[in-house]
């Protein structure tokens, strides 16, 4: 582990749309808790222009944050990318430093802890609702709680099926299920959502499914969603996107201010409680 190169103070969140993201916000009460006068800002990068955002940057740039359409593009622009980027295929995170860029999921990290603040330690099996590039993530963080099979359900049967190298690396079977079918769900451990745009709001899972079987969704703008106002209306238990945000930005953090995610920040518990602060909803 190296220090940080001190000259090196300027961070972002990139993707498009971009206007929505709490990652400033996050960044900057970590920032301000650990001391460090570093600057989070934001800018739209639409699919394809990641390669010229990333070629006009100077000396000042220490990291940044990569959100859709940008993760996999990512992951062919750095000069190193971790075991886990390369297994998910997606890149979230950047860090710069003189010798080059280094590619990192960090989402991996905010969906186990995200399951883990709601008290699911350890599960067998799970529903996820989706198979793009966020299921993948979803699909190794589950396999970090234990879950050696995942019941996928999606549209389109392919995109399932390009979900499967992934799980066979990190030891899950994936159980592919048709859109709607829910069958699955009532036995799950846990059920995490990954479709965008509300559609998974129209699914009508049983009331002692949602009694019963924790939600985690990863949507969180509106919040609460359609899906989780379903579960909130008979008690069940639910974690906001938000949450799983939260915890891989401590990721990032780690990343950014050690060069690895596996050295806690100090007075992280204090960190935490202040990126959530940050953006917790007011009614």
């Amino acid at each position: 582990m190296s220090a940080p190169e001190p000259k090196r103070t300027r961070l972002a969140v990139l993707g498009q749309p971009i206007a929505h993201s709490r990652s400033p916000e996050i960044h900057t009460a970590a920032y301000r808790v650990l001391g460090l006068d570093w600057a989070y800002g934001r800018h739209e990068v639409g699919e394809g222009g990641l390669r010229d955002f990333v070629g006009g940057l100077d000396d000042s740039w220490r990291g940044l944050s990569l959100t859709m359409p940008l993760k996999p593009e990512a992951l062919e622009l750095v000069d190193a990318a971790s075991e886990l980027a390369r297994a998910t295929g997606a890149v979230n995170t950047v860090v710069i430093t003189d010798a080059g860029m280094s590619g990192h999921n960090t989402d991996v990290h905010g969906v186990s802890e995200a399951l883990r603040s709601a008290g699911v330690g350890r599960l067998d099996t799970a529903l996820v609702l989706g198979a793009g590039a966020t299921a993948a993530s979803v699909i190794a963080a589950l396999s970090v709680l234990g879950a050696r099979t995942v019941a996928v359900s999606a549209r389109r049967r392919e995109q399932i099926e390009e979900l499967e190298p992934l799980a066979a690396a990190v030891g899950v079977r994936i159980e592919p299920r048709e859109w709607g079918d829910l069958e699955v769900a009532a036995a799950a451990s846990a059920i995490v959502n990954t479709v965008p745009g509300g559609a998974a709001g129209a699914l009508e899972f049983p009331e002692a499914t949602r009694r019963a079987v924790p939600l985690l969704d990863v949507v969180y703008d509106p919040w609460p969603s359609r899906l989780a106002a379903s579960w909130l209306d008979v008690g069940g238990a639910v974690v906001s996107g938000l949450e799983m945000l939260v915890h891989q930005a401590v990721a990032q953090v780690r990343l950014f201010l050690f060069g690895t995610a596996s050295i806690a920040l100090p007075r992280e518990d204090v960190v935490l409680e202040a990126m959530r602060r940050a953006v917790a909803w007011k009614d």
